[in-house]
């Protein structure tokens, strides 16, 4: 009964796994036999990045996303929770309403916030105006991102780049996270909201000292989650860069950047080591997250 799921694992998921390790190692152009180099690819992962070539570029891209999309998202995640778990008229519409962007394709979401970004005729850039603020060049500007700022040389007044317009585009789908701390909500005992006010808490230190000690394990789940998700993001990054990370290399990350090494210059052993050092980069990140963990997640019930 389960011969179908294990030929398919082994087929679609094993032996791709296993094979890229192995050209890894080769130089293989799809076309020809691989043909073995021993360590001539990391060679030359680690001359990129020392040289801060294309990979480097493509690196601190993915830092950048993957670091502000996360920490954006828990943060705005938990406050939505906490404000959509009042007891309030419509709140089921609310929590509708912030949910129904998760479940928006993510095709589809990318052509969205193509056009609500554009430079010229976008509606982001109509809020801005009307506040005073100049036009943004996002996913068409040459300037990469908020930090490092630019803005004290930029006389144009332009503050957000096209990685910028990543992470907005990544944490207006912050709907699933959403539904997991709203039920992690509803877990926690309401006899320590009660002893707390008792003891003179506010509701600042009821949020502090136990709402946020108490979702801190969902907090971490969504984190080492997230972490890996926006690592891996492609699709979306591929349509509002035009397939190349345009402009100027300014949304080019490490998948987008595998994704032309194999595809596009047909250099599959390089692309594959590029993808084992992505793994191990999430493995190391993962270990490190697991490893801290017990300095600031809470485990109900735990001494």
């Amino acid at each position: 009964m389960v011969s179908p799921w294990i030929v398919g694992f082994a087929v679609l998921t094993l032996y791709p796994f296993l094979a890229s390790f192995y050209w890894s190692f080769c130089r293989y152009d799809l076309l020809s036999e691989p043909k073995w180099v021993g360590l001539a690819n990391y060679r030359r992962i680690s001359g990129e990045v020392l040289s801060g070539g294309t990979l480097a570029q493509a690196i601190g891209n993915t830092v950048y996303y993957a670091v502000l999309s996360v920490g954006f998202s828990v943060i705005l995640g938990v406050l939505l929770a906490v404000m959509l778990s009042w007891e309030v008229r419509g709140r089921a519409i609310f929590r509708t309403l912030c949910y129904l962007p998760s479940v928006v394709p993510i095709v589809a979401a990318a052509v969205l916030w193509m056009a609500l970004l554009d430079p010229q005729q976008g509606l982001i850039n109509g809020i801005l105006a009307q506040l005073g603020i100049p036009a943004q060049g996002w996913f068409q500007s040459t300037s990469s991102a908020l930090w490092p700022p630019a803005w004290p040389v930029d006389h144009a007044g332009r503050i957000f780049g096209s990685k910028d317009g990543l992470v907005l585009m990544g944490v207006w789908g912050v709907g699933n996270l959403l539904v997991i701390y709203l039920a992690a909500i509803t877990e926690i005992p309401r006899q320590l909201y009660e002893a707390a006010e008792l003891d003179g808490a506010g509701h600042w230190r009821q949020f502090w000292h136990v709402t946020l000690p108490m979702l801190s394990p969902v907090i971490f789940f969504n984190v080492v989650v997230g972490l890996i998700h926006s690592v891996q993001a492609f699709t979306q990054i591929y349509l509002v860069s035009d397939g190349q990370g345009d402009p100027a290399g300014a949304t080019l990350t490490l998948s987008l950047h595998l994704f032309l090494a194999a595809f596009k210059e047909l250099d599959m052993g390089y692309a594959s080591a590029v993808a084992w050092m992505l793994f191990v980069v999430i493995l190391l990140i993962t270990i490190w997250l697991f490893r801290t963990s017990h300095r600031w997640v809470h485990h109900q019930g735990a001494a």
